[in-house]
């Protein structure tokens, strides 16, 4: 039997006729798709869209919030032996725009959320493309297709439309879709999604039916979740991470996924994550730091507004948990397990259980991806009881390389790797490390992409001799799990040519410190290091308020304290050599954000494009005057928040 994702689906309609696939919140409560559904509905789909004149290879892109149709038209796009092209909703319209052009595509699936971030693009686009519009009502859009000189009858044809065209002629396509179907090999690209573009131009990853249905059963074989599992999905689709695990790995288990409800855009979605979470009820989830820091934040406050006691207990439940779970691997001696087991069990019967409830009533793990995730966040939602296991992967290899699991796992590393993946730790002279020695990750498997669509140069980099170089630093501990220090490209230099990655510091600074709210750490080949920093402004008002300061010098060196908090803590204490550490820091004006292409749409930083808006901050600490916090630039960007005359 061919190793293909639509095979994966067929499969998963007989073994699980009456289990939702998927679900999303509509007016009148959940409304799900069981599997046989989605199948039928998405080859419906197919024969729509052969009959609008796309043919095989073409590309689709899907640009949309989670939803019911999102699963089918992705499916729909691959039975009619098309290739899907996912996008963020958090891309801005210029960058739509590069990946519609550069992919080629034919077409590209619409919702009411995202419909105008191609409008606004739409005279710039190279092709003929055609709008397929997931939502019902083309009434909502019609003001912006004036505006944008979009036709409405020419240009934009409804989801729903198609579907109801492919059923009409079902009688005479079905026969060519499945001779299509059937010619489909495990070779040909299902998707090209493209990089966040971190360090340059985003690049097209072209993944195969046998990467995903490799990376799927490895990961599953791996994971073991339960048959029939809730499967609450905050992540876009487009996000390799929960592209794997909820559309395809999801086959494998008869996964119930539901999907945050995005009606009425952005600012309302994240209002109902929480309110959803509680409705969905999952036995796991996925996420990413962004989010669980988000959530740890939320928790600490909320306890905090119940008062004295009640925090006083909850902090000593967390310390009692640190101290017996330790990393999770290597517990804390029967000695020390006694001394803490009442504190805890009063903190988790009067605190931790009722936080739980957050989570709704069945929650088991979440699973965390996308970025390193910070040992603070690990320990403090292990002690709580709903243990974050963090994984690594990255999109060209499907994406999963290694995951902690429930029954092995070690907190502040990156798990086991997974089934039928090889993995090395390469060094610069391309010989292997040794146990504990850091390198390069290489991987091999049948999980690594095919390469990047249109870019060969960047192929023979990446790919060689069948290794897969992800580019990451790390290396294997005594126990075997895998630690992952970094990017290579992200590294500080110093000026005696000693490298060292800057995301531990910068993951330190941030849970540490209350007033900085982003921070990133730069050395290239200086004396010292520096950091560019951003203020959470309420936090910095709260403690200007509380201290009644009003001197300039006074706040820069209280923040240079904040920043340096985390050498005081006992995950960081001893942990980041000092050569390392900020010496002085510039304070940007704004938030690093989407909108000012700082943060890309997996919410990490865009390096490369931080330093060049802050060349001459960077350049200018490393003059005399500011190497010292209390500089003519810093002086500046506080001025607002001081009760200056």
């Amino acid at each position: 039997m061919k190793r293909t994702v639509l095979q994966m689906l067929r499969n998963a309609a007989k073994s699980f006729p009456d289990t939702d696939y998927s679900n999303q919140k509509g007016d009148s409560g959940w409304d799900g798709m069981t599997y046989p559904e989605i199948l039928k509905e998405s080859r419906f789909l197919a024969a729509g869209l052969m009959e609008m004149g796309l043919k095989k290879d073409e590309k689709i892109a899907l640009l949309s919030e989670g939803r019911n149709r999102w699963i089918s038209g992705e499916f729909g796009i691959l039975f009619a032996g098309c290739i899907n092209v996912p996008l963020s909703i958090k891309l801005l319209p210029d960058e739509v725009m590069f990946r519609l052009n550069h992919s080629d595509s034919k077409a590209v699936f619409l919702s009411r959320n995202t419909f105008e971030k191609v409008a606004s693009v739409w005279k710039q686009v190279i092709m003929d493309i055609k709008i397929i519009y997931l939502d019902d009502d083309l009434d909502q859009i019609k003001d912006k297709c004036k505006e944008f000189g979009i036709n409405c009858d020419k240009d934009i044809v409804l989801y729903s439309d198609l579907v109801q065209k492919g059923m009409n002629s079902w009688d005479q396509m079905e026969e060519e879709l499945l001779d299509l179907e059937d010619a489909i090999l495990e070779e040909d690209i299902v998707t090209i999604s493209y990089t966040s573009g971190t360090t340059g131009d985003p690049k097209g990853i072209m993944l195969s039916h046998l990467n995903y249905h490799a990376n799927c059963h490895d990961a599953m074989h791996f994971f073991d979740v339960n048959k029939g599992d809730r499967l609450y999905i905050i992540l876009p689709l487009d996000h390799s991470f929960a592209h794997t695990v909820g559309i395809y790995a999801g086959l494998l288990k008869g996964l119930n996924l539901y999907f945050v409800d995005a009606r009425g855009g952005g600012v309302q979605t994240l209002k109902n994550i929480p309110i959803n979470l509680v409705e969905a009820n999952p036995h796991f989830m996925l996420t990413v730091p962004a989010l669980t820091g988000n959530f740890m934040l939320k928790i600490k406050d909320g306890v905090a507004s119940k008062g004295k006691f009640a925090n006083r207990i909850f902090q000593m439940g967390l310390d009692a948990g640190r101290r017996m779970f330790r990393d999770g691997h290597n517990k804390a001696p029967w000695y020390i397990m006694m001394a803490n087991a009442i504190p805890y069990s009063i903190a988790n019967k009067m605190i931790f259980s009722k936080v739980r409830k957050i989570f709704g009533e069945s929650i088991r793990f979440c699973v965390g991806g996308g970025a390193l995730l910070d040992i603070r966040q690990q320990v403090f939602f292990y002690s709580l009881g709903v243990p974050v296991y963090q994984g690594y992967g990255l999109s060209e290899a499907t994406p999963i390389i290694s995951a902690n699991t429930p029954d092995v796992h070690k907190l502040g590393t990156s798990g086991k790797v997974i089934s039928n993946i090889e993995v090395k730790i390469i060094k610069s002279d391309e010989t292997e490390a040794a146990q504990g020695e850091q390198g390069e990750i290489v991987i091999r498997g049948n999980n690594v992409m095919k390469g990047y669509y249109k870019n060969e140069e960047a192929t023979k980099n990446t790919i060689k001799n069948g290794w897969l170089y992800t580019g990451d630093l790390g290396y294997f501990d005594e126990d075997e799990f895998l630690i992952v220090v970094g990017r290579e490209k992200a590294l500080l230099i110093s000026a005696d040519g000693e490298k060292y990655s800057p995301e531990g510091i910068e993951e330190a600074i941030q849970n540490s410190a209350d007033m900085i709210q982003q921070v990133m750490v730069y050395n290239d080949m200086q004396k010292y290091t520096t950091a560019i920093i951003t203020l959470n402004t309420s936090k910095v008002q709260s403690y200007i308020k509380m201290n009644e300061i009003a001197d300039p010098e006074v706040l820069l060196k209280a923040i240079k304290q904040d920043i340096n908090r985390f050498k005081d803590t006992s995950e960081y204490k001893n942990q980041f050599p000092e050569k390392w550490i900020p010496t002085t820091f510039q304070i940007a004006p704004e938030l690093f954000t989407e909108q000012n292409h700082l943060i890309n749409s997996s919410m990490k930083m865009v390096r490369h494009k931080i330093q060049e808006t802050y060349a001459k901050q960077i350049e200018f600490m490393y003059s005399t005057s500011g190497s010292n916090i209390v500089n003519p630039l810093n002086v500046d960007s506080i001025k607002g928040l001081l009760p200056f005359d």
